[in-house]
């Protein structure tokens, strides 16, 4: 039985190697048999290319040479604007930029099985609790903390406290 095992072993390797040869005659035939020094080509171009690359940037540190540098307007040391009390900058420049203020209520996080089985009259519990003062965001930054007031049937927020620039400068950068 040994035996047959061998031969049906020699008969699918025989079979290998004669698709492994008319694989191969059908690449030479394709003319793909040279792919492997058009590779070569190929590889030495790029090689030569990154060479290329490399020794301009050893050159001018990378930039290309129609890049100039900005000059510099330098303030004599004594000025007051060198010292940093020069004219305030004006800010009516950005005084007509529109921003987004935004209350929040509160949130949560729920799968999207359970977002998708919402409909009227279901109830999420949120994150805050009744009575909390609310999120005022601009832009989504957090400025201030709130209430909710009615002011002519419309809704509106009495700011109750304020976050220094100072504290929201550090939770920018959180």
């Amino acid at each position: 039985m040994a035996d047959d095992d061998k031969k049906q072993g020699d008969k699918e390797l025989s079979e290998d190697e004669k698709l492994a040869a008319e694989w191969e005659s059908a690449m030479e035939e394709s003319g793909d048999s040279d792919s492997e020094s058009d590779g070569d080509d190929r590889n030495d171009e790029w090689a030569a290319a990154m060479k290329e690359a490399g020794e301009s940037e050893g050159d001018d540190g990378g930039n290309s040479s129609s890049v100039r540098t900005a000059p510099m307007e330098e303030f004599p040391e004594g000025s007051k604007i060198a010292q940093g009390d020069g004219p305030a900058p004006d800010l009516d420049v950005i005084l007509d930029i529109p921003v987004t203020i935004s209350m929040e209520v509160g949130n949560t996080q729920i799968p999207i099985r359970n977002l998708l089985q919402l409909n009227q009259g279901s109830v999420i519990e949120l994150d805050r609790l009744a009575g909390e003062p609310l999120d005022v965001l601009v832009n989504g930054t957090l400025i201030a903390h709130g209430e909710v007031v009615m002011v002519n049937e419309k809704f509106g927020i009495r700011l109750t406290d304020v976050i220094s620039p100072g504290e929201r400068i550090k939770r920018l950068q959180k």
